[in-house]
């Protein structure tokens, strides 16, 4: 556990970090970090790795890609953002958040060139780019034997892009932060190839048509070996499972079967396919052990993804925050849950399609809940509550503004449903990933409270 000192200085970091350009606004330039990377010597070039971009499933895709290449025997590092709960969580070693202790070491390391880039820029460094910095010599000097780096935002730009992986991933393409990338998918999707390096191999997922031709066009310009969901790789086979599914996968050189999975959802399948075969990629397409890929996947926890916080009644936490990934979190718990009921809490962010995602999970929620999470960014709740009405109707929508307050009325509402109707009701907290962080920890207060010993599950 950290001390009290190393708490203060923890705190001191974040504040300095989140004193600098929000990453949510952007300018599309690799100039600031890669002046910040050349000053700190390249650590980035250090060690070899891969590099994921997509709208959704990046995160949990990461966090497969580092099971696998831990159970390998390797020393890994992973890059993913945005954080639920702590910042420490964006910057792993070996699985694990840094700790505090590294933290500060590599910040206090990296401090007097994040000044000098400043001094010298129009810009200061941004946040992004700071914490980019920090996982670059983070990983520098544990040191590990592959970086796992998740974009930010799109690809060609985004501040990991100065790292040369021979493995390039790219997860599903939807429509989201249209406001940089672009507002057709053929413009995102060509900003996000901008990740597929010269001879590199690109693991490219199931993709819409135009998307897919964009990806294409780009490994055919610098001579990038496309691996293909569908083509050259697929998922055979899903069975459910108490707790996840069973799955066997066609990777590059292997049928590996038998695979239980800890996760819900048809996307997570999908992830597992992309992961297992950008580790084969990254391993020379070489055939993986089967029993280490096994072992690597029934270990996979994707905090925030359809997960079940709480039993008695069922609390499922998503941190679905575009349509895309509110129509896979509905299709998730259709075909894999069984409630009576589905209480949802809804809390979105102001600068997001908020229409589309109450629509995408307008069949699955009888009744909704709004409310705000503690972002400035935060949706309007009164207009929230305005939209969601068009769409579920006033019978059906109350509004709580405190997401704490209607957290917790939403599961004693829950409770006395299924007490009286011996139901199977649910709640379910989902909206944007800072909702799912906040919900977590409420959720984690409200089990010590009601019940420490059994209910929650962490």
């Amino acid at each position: 556990m950290s001390s009290a000192e190393e708490l203060d200085k923890l705190n001191f970091i974040e504040q300095a970090l989140l004193a600098r350009w929000p990453e949510t606004k952007l300018e599309p330039t690799l100039d600031r970090i890669a002046l910040l990377a050349d000053a700190l010597g390249s650590p980035q070039l250090s060690y070899p790795t891969l590099h994921l971009t997509g709208t959704n499933g990046k995160t949990t895709t990461s966090r497969m890609i580092d099971a696998l290449l831990y159970e390998m025997g390797l020393r890994t590092g992973r890059f993913t953002s945005p954080h639920l709960e702590s910042f420490l969580e964006r910057i792993s070693i070996n699985k694990e958040p840094i700790s505090a202790a590294g933290m500060i070491a590599t910040y206090n390391d990296v401090a007097l060139y994040l000044d000098l880039v400043d001094s010298r820029s129009a810009h200061p460094v941004s946040f992004f780019e700071a914490m980019t910095a920090l996982a670059f010599v983070a990983f520098a000097e544990f040191p590990v034997d592959v970086g796992i780096f998740e974009v930010g935002m799109g690809g060609e730009w985004d501040a990991t892009n100065v790292i040369n992986s021979a493995v390039s991933v790219v997860t599903p393409i939807g429509f989201d932060h249209m406001q940089y990338l672009g507002n057709s998918l053929v413009e995102i999707a060509a900003t996000k190839s901008g990740i597929i390096k010269p001879h590199s191999v690109a693991i490219l997922s199931h993709q819409d048509v135009e998307v897919a031709k964009i990806l294409m066009q780009k490994c055919v310009e610098v001579e990038a070996l496309p691996m293909r969901e569908g083509i050259e790789f697929s998922l055979l086979r899903r069975d459910l499972a108490v707790g996840g599914q069973m799955l066997t996968i066609q990777g590059i050189t292997a049928t590996y079967e038998d695979i239980y999975l800890p996760l819900y959802g048809a996307h997570q399948s999908e992830n597992a396919a992309v992961a297992l075969v950008a580790v084969e990629a990254f391993a020379g397409s070489k055939q993986l052990d089967s029993d280490l890929v096994r072992a690597a996947f029934s270990q996979v926890d994707s905090p925030g993804r359809c997960e079940v916080v709480y039993r008695n009644p069922t609390v499922i936490i998503d941190a679905a925050h575009n349509p895309h990934g509110a129509a896979a979190l509905t299709q998730t718990i259709t075909n894999e849950f069984d409630f009576s009921t589905i209480i949802a809490v809804v809390a979105p962010m102001g600068d997001k399609d908020v229409v589309g995602i109450l629509e995408a999970i307008e069949p699955i929620a009888d009744r909704i809940v709004l409310s705000a999470n503690a972002s400035p960014r935060a949706m309007d709740i009164n207009e929230l509550e305005r939209l969601a009405k068009q769409i579920f109707g006033p019978d059906q929508v109350s509004v709580i503004s405190t997401l704490s307050d209607a957290i917790r009325k939403s599961i004693e509402q829950a409770k006395l449903d299924n007490d009286i109707n011996d139901g199977n009701c649910a709640v379910l907290i989902t909206g944007s990933v800072v909702t799912a962080g906040e919900g977590r920890a409420i959720v984690k207060k409200y089990g010590r409270h009601v019940n420490p010993s059994d209910e929650m599950r962490d």
